[in-house]
């Protein structure tokens, strides 16, 4: 019986597959490097896995969503000398290219929904030349509207007022977003608006903007881990509101986020990437804090080689809060490291998330670390702050996820306290929200869920 090609044509079929693949494995190996695309070893095997077998597909694939670093310049930076073990942050914050901290003469944590919505507002009420937003969602329901009340009757003073939404963020009730913004008399840009995310010019699909910042008048801002939608500030009628954190700052600091943002803005994928001139950060007493931007944006992975290297320093503790935990190799070995040397290490998280990937993806770290003696707590509700505490040297809280989204992929924004005050009030949060917990109780997987976590940990963060 002849075969359903004839050889020749199978010999050029064969051609044309390994012409295809050749092209795949050239095109990675000069964007990687001429991009810098530094990725962790699993995920580029994974690509070239992907482009070796399938490479009709994985190749489109590539140049749409293959891009995690922006092109930077190798800037030259001083070292700095350390003169005692209490400024190593200070001087990898400097390696690492983030702003120096600053005096601020009013830092407010505020874990209250009601209270964080209610100091927004005044902060909005009060601004007299501008208001910058820079926002993953701003949906169209309770907070959203006043939200956008507020934002119009600062248009009607003659205040300037620009939003900086992200293109996936508010992809489900974009159009309705849109129109209460522009009711509200906003300037309003998309960061990486669907119809760039699929041009293969710039690959960059998979980023999205995750920073959550509220600028007035340059000298104030609000930040955190809050979107602008109901859940994560008002109880529903059937729901709790998501317990979270968020920030209002007035000071230093803000000049730096108010570059952040001048950047974001110029840039948004659309053509333009030019570097702001600086905003003046002016001399400020009070406590000190330092801003701390993650993301393709930025030369490093600024957070987590901050964090890898903090939690590695830990002496007595580390804290840890985040809604999806999903730790590479490397940071689960710092965390299980810190555990056997008698660090107090405990995770809060809530019990079930709105992201059931993560959820599962979870459980493999979780029992390495349980066994390891880490105490993990687990919240009814949701849960969605994101903070860090190691010490009494440092803590953070912000947009920052512990999962490979959030700490290689997206565009994020982070507080780091250094002063004793800031530190404790960050403690005294998690010590509160742990009473209300849980123990995590860990239990052996079986043969398919264990295959099942390795797959979701494998992808699942791309989502």
């Amino acid at each position: 019986m002849p075969g359903l090609f004839p050889l020749g044509e199978l010999h050029g079929m064969a051609l044309l597959h390994v012409a295809a693949v050749a092209v795949g494995l050239l095109l990675y190996v000069a964007l990687t490097h001429s991009g810098r695309q530094r990725r962790a070893p699993s995920a580029a095997i994974g690509w070239v896995v992907s482009l070796v077998a399938f490479p009709y597909l994985a190749l489109p694939v590539y140049l749409l969503l293959g891009t995690r670093k922006l092109a930077h310049p190798c800037e030259a930076i001083a070292n700095e000398a350390v003169a005692d073990e209490g400024r190593w942050l200070q001087a990898l914050g400097h390696g690492l290219g983030l702003p120096p901290a600053r005096h601020c003469h009013r830092i407010d944590l505020h874990a209250d929904g009601e209270g964080a919505l209610q100091a927004l507002l005044v902060l909005l009420d009060g601004a007299s030349s501008r208001i910058d937003i820079e926002i993953f969602i701003l949906r169209d329901d309770a907070v959203g509207k006043q939200v956008a009340a507020a934002l119009q009757r600062a248009t009607v003073r003659g205040v300037r007022v620009r939003v900086l939404l992200d293109g996936v963020g508010t992809l489900a009730g974009h159009r309705a977003s849109a129109a209460l913004l522009r009711d509200a008399g906003a300037e309003l840009r998309w960061f990486a608006p669907m119809r760039l995310r699929l041009h293969p010019q710039f690959g960059r699909g998979n980023l999205r903007n995750h920073r959550k910042l509220v600028l007035v008048d340059g000298h104030a801002m609000w930040t955190g881990g809050r979107n602008l939608a109901e859940e994560y500030f008002l109880d529903g009628a059937t729901s709790m509101a998501w317990r979270d954190l968020s920030v209002v700052v007035e000071g230093g600091i803000v000049a730096d986020a108010q570059t952040v943002f001048e950047r974001d803005w110029a840039s948004t994928f659309s053509g333009t990437s030019k570097t702001p001139s600086p905003v003046p950060a002016a001399p400020d007493a009070g406590a000190r804090a330092q801003l701390l931007p993650s993301g393709p944006d930025r030369r490093d992975d600024t957070a987590y080689s901050l964090f890898l290297n903090a939690i590695h320093r830990a002496d007595a503790r580390v804290l840890l809060a985040t809604p999806y935990f999903v730790p590479d190799a490397q940071l689960q070995t710092a965390l299980l490291l810190a555990c056997r040397r008698g660090v107090d290490v405990q995770l809060l998280m809530p019990a079930r998330s709105n992201h059931r990937m993560a959820d599962i993806a979870r459980e493999r770290s979780l029992r390495e670390l349980a066994a390891a003696g880490a105490r993990i707590h687990l919240l009814p509700g949701m849960l969605h702050a994101k903070a860090i505490i190691v010490d009494d040297a440092l803590a953070s809280c912000g947009s920052i996820n512990f999962d490979g989204r959030s700490l290689f992929l997206n565009y994020e924004l982070n507080l780091l306290f250094h002063d004793a005050g800031q530190v404790a009030d960050l403690a005294a949060w998690f010590t509160a929200q742990r009473a209300q917990a849980a123990g995590y109780v860990a239990r052996a997987p079986g043969w398919w869920r264990d295959i099942g976590e390795g797959l979701v940990r494998a992808v699942g963060f791309q989502l």
